[in-house]
């Protein structure tokens, strides 16, 4: 099977977002990690959080594809300006020092709270490609894969060095986002 370049550059930009999606788990991974976690707890919170990263873009896309035949044209600049939303949202929220308040990781409920928290700009990156033509499958498939492993190294990493990491995680994901949303308004 031949990749032609457009596919090579949608295939580069879902996991680029995917990565950038996932450095939100990655930072707030690293706090929880450095009040002492369990590996069980690590492969539990992880696991969750690559569900969330598929469930949650999966939703997203399904109304992104619904308001992009609603809109037509519009959607592509709506899409961009989300993502553009959500990307300056993280950085302001990074140089602001917002932190996830604490939780029972090993609740379920606290673990739900936590995994939809890192997960809900997933939805919103999916409402965005919703609205644009990609592969559902294998996107919402990165995002999970890089939403858990991402959460895995942020929760060892967590375990073993101080925060500073977290903050620049956060704010590096937010910059990736508000760059694509600029390159889909151009």
């Amino acid at each position: 099977m031949l990749v032609t370049g457009v596919e090579f550059g949608q295939l580069i930009t879902i996991f680029i977002m995917a990565i950038a999606l996932g450095l939100d788990a990655f930072s707030l991974g690293i706090g929880i990690g450095m009040k002492g976690i369990r590996l069980l707890d690590i492969f539990k919170i992880s696991m969750v959080i690559g569900i969330f990263h598929i469930i949650m873009p999966l939703m997203g896309i399904f109304m992104g594809q619904y308001v992009s035949l609603l809109l037509g044209n519009v959607a592509t600049a709506a899409g961009g300006c989300l993502l553009i939303l959500l990307g300056s949202h993280m950085v302001y929220s990074s140089i602001r020092g917002e932190e996830a308040t604490s939780f029972d990781h090993r609740s379920l409920w606290g673990l739900t709270i936590f995994a939809l928290s890192v997960s809900i700009d997933s939805f919103s990156v999916g409402v965005s490609l919703g609205m644009f033509a990609t592969d559902i499958l294998l996107t919402v498939l990165v995002f999970g894969l890089f939403g858990a492993l991402l959460s895995v190294a942020g929760l060892l990493v967590g375990r073993r060095v101080n925060g500073w990491v977290g903050e620049y995680g956060e704010a590096f994901g937010g910059l990736i986002l508000l760059a694509f949303g600029i390159k889909f308004l151009l």
